[in-house]
Formats: structure tokens, sequence, C-alpha cells
């Protein structure tokens, strides 16, 4: 079972907030969750993020593999060190004949 960190959707038609929860990757979007560590609402300014750091933690290091947004989110409020080196682009590069 891959689990999975990651955000799910709630709020009203353009006015989006996000929890953040830990869940099966097969699952889903906004489907069936395991727990509850937090959330984010990018409307209000500055965007507002509350995460409960123990839990986070906690579920890291059980091996929980946060998505790449919620990696920032974790980040940003100092949860998970700041990467050194940057992230391979994603596109592919050609070779010069």
């Amino acid at each position: 079972m891959a689990v999975k960190m990651r955000l799910t959707r709630m709020g009203d038609k353009k006015s989006p907030f996000y929890r953040i929860v830990i869940t099966d990757s097969r699952n889903a979007r906004d489907g069936a969750y395991i727990d509850k560590v937090g959330y984010y609402n990018p409307i209000s300014q500055p965007a507002e993020i509350v995460i409960d750091e123990a839990k986070a933690k906690d579920w890291l290091a059980k091996g929980v593999q946060p998505t790449e947004t919620v990696r920032n989110i974790l980040v940003a409020k100092e949860i998970l060190p700041k990467p050194t080196k940057l992230s391979p682009s994603k596109t592919k590069v050609r070779k010069k004949d």
C-alpha cells in the first residue's frame, strides 16, 4: 500500500481551501483518508497554513511520501529541511549532433 500526504479540496466553487491528509495513493482525491494533518487556505492574504507538526513528523518517520505541493508547504513551515539540490528539470534535453 502506497501511503501519501496530499491535499484534498474543500470549500465552495471559486473559493477553495485544502486539507492536508494521509491517504492511500489509489484513493480518489477527495475520497476517504486515514488521518488529517492540517489545512491550507490559499485565498486568505497571506495564505493560511496550519499543520499539526507532531503528526506530520510522525507520519514522515513512518515513510509517508508527500506530494510536491505538500513538500513545499512543509518546507515553508520548516518541518522538512530545504533541499540543497534543485530538483531535475521535467523536460528532456536534446543532444546536439
